[in-house]
């Protein structure tokens, strides 16, 4: 891929803030298991490990998003919102933004160019029928290809969330057009803390929740220094377990304690971001 065209967020993205916090949630559901392999559907067990995200999680998530008043940014395959539409419709009705997540939750390298418009464009439909056109789009594995990047902006999207190459947004240039970047990385992401593949030689090793917060809580408290945004990344079939509902929680709790910190919807930080920076003068 040849090197983004990007320049700075608009001033004042951060506001009167330090930092700036995103609690984002990649609701996979079934999705990346199916994308597997259609056969994994007769796998009771496993099918029922990804629908404790829809069944349990989004509800506890949903709960404890509303007891502390802050907004969050849901990424939503096309395939879970046609196999889930009821939690899907819960989160608007909460008042949180639903973002896409491609459609299938196949990974974009392996797929060849108009394979990939193709499922951008069904996770698009699976959204519309839910009434959403989702501003927001993060990569299936944050495995973005410039194919997609490049299809964004043609579709309505306003940001993407799947890169790492800063801990600031910043804007991409793609054609006349550009495109709001809220990076990623994973040491704010639930998946490294709870789901990482087994070792032969080791095993696989579960982290304890309150071991996560802190992870999570020292990393926002460096980014009050350097000006960052903290884009947390969970996934309501592991981050739903009660354990580490607490550690959202905490996490949660001390970014508010801070006193310097705000909190925003991905879809609400884009426009600041994307925002012309003569505006105003």
């Amino acid at each position: 891929m040849s090197e983004l065209r990007s320049r700075p967020p608009a001033d004042g993205w951060r506001g009167d803030a330090r930092a700036v916090v995103l609690i984002t949630f990649d609701f996979d559901a079934e999705a990346p298991i199916l994308a597997e392999g259609e056969h994994y559907a007769e796998d009771l067990s496993t099918m029922s490990h990804q629908a404790y995200g829809p069944k349990i999680g989004v509800p506890r998530i949903l709960d404890l998003l509303a007891r502390h008043e802050v907004e969050a940014t849901f990424f939503v395959p096309g395939v879970t919102a046609e196999r889930w539409p009821g939690p899907v419709e819960k989160i608007l009705e909460a008042g949180h933004e639903v973002a896409l997540h491609g459609h299938s939750h196949r990974r974009l390298p392996r797929l060849s160019q108009d394979e990939q418009v193709a499922d951008l464009e069904l996770g698009l439909g699976a959204l519309a029928r839910l009434g959403v056109s989702p501003k927001g789009y993060r990569a299936p594995y944050w495995q973005l290809t410039q194919t997609t990047l490049d299809a964004l902006p043609q579709h309505g999207i306003r940001y993407d969330s799947s890169l790492m190459d800063d801990d600031r947004p910043y804007r991409i240039a793609i054609s006349e057009r550009e495109i709001a970047e809220l990076p990623v990385h994973w040491s704010l992401d639930d998946w490294e803390q709870y789901a990482f593949l087994p070792d032969p030689d080791i095993g696989q090793r579960i982290e304890n929740p309150r071991d996560v917060a802190e992870i999570w809580k020292g990393e926002l408290d460096a980014m009050r220094q350097t000006g960052s945004l903290c884009v947390l990344t969970c996934h309501p079939f592991l981050s739903g377990r009660p354990s580490r509902m607490r550690a959202i929680e905490d996490f949660v709790n001390f970014a508010k304690e801070c006193g310097d910190v705000r909190f925003s919807r991905a879809d609400r930080l884009s426009e600041i971001v994307l925002q012309d920076m003569e505006e105003g003068d």
